[in-house]
């Protein structure tokens, strides 16, 4: 059996570009000021690791939930306004997928109540056998566990499964618990380290389709 992962923020949806907009703000609002540079660090960095780097970045003090609290009213700002928006080729994938028969899953790092919401509003939410969240394991990405949960629920092992990344936090969670990691970067690019990581890079997720057609995702 055949198995694609996708995390969703940057990867399905065009909502990772709010986030990195979204994290400083917040931090600003309690005083904190928090650089672009690490505000990419932050990307699809779950627990208990994003409240480590943010004491290590800002002190003991620095309250990780209100904080994430606060970037969630942004964010219901800034989609309220501007909406959310598929990445390129997610339909058309996720069709020839359903097509194919081959199992899939969202992996995110965003709780399953958000996640199914966001789906829903993009139209992309009857496409998947299950919805992952790091919530739902102890720790999240870039731990391995929640990739090893998706693939336990979805019956099959790690390396039969591809996972589609767009951040290195989402790469190395999948590349340790064993999945084929193809990275369609959004925000940054990857550098010749986490290149070492990955099964693929494609410009895009109709690039997924190419590999799908060429029969090297077998």
């Amino acid at each position: 059996m055949q198995a694609i992962c996708f995390d969703m923020d940057g990867t399905l949806i065009d909502t990772e570009r709010y986030y990195r907009t979204c994290w400083p703000a917040a931090m600003a609002f309690f005083g904190y000021r928090m650089t672009d540079e690490q505000a990419l660090a932050m990307r699809s960095l779950g627990r208990p690791f994003s409240a480590r780097q943010l004491q290590e970045w800002f002190g003991a003090d620095v309250d990780l939930e209100l904080v994430r609290a606060k970037r969630q009213e942004l964010m219901e700002e800034y989609l309220g306004k501007e909406g959310i928006r598929c990445k390129p080729g997610a339909l058309a994938l996720l069709e020839a997928l359903k097509g194919q028969q081959v199992v899939t899953a969202v992996v995110t790092a965003t709780d399953l109540g958000r996640t199914e919401e966001y789906l829903r509003r993009v139209g992309l939410y009857g496409y998947f056998d299950r919805l992952i969240s790091a919530r739902q394991v102890p720790e999240g990405k870039p731990s391995p566990h929640v990739y090893r949960y998706a693939c336990e629920e979805l019956g099959v092992a790690p390396e039969e499964c591809m996972a589609v990344e767009d951040s290195p936090n989402g790469v190395i969670s999948a590349y340790r618990a064993g999945c084929r990691v193809v990275m369609v970067p959004d925000q940054t690019q990857p550098d010749a380290e986490l290149c070492r990581y990955l099964y693929a890079k494609v410009d895009s997720l109709e690039g997924i389709l190419g590999l799908l057609t060429d029969g090297t995702a077998r």
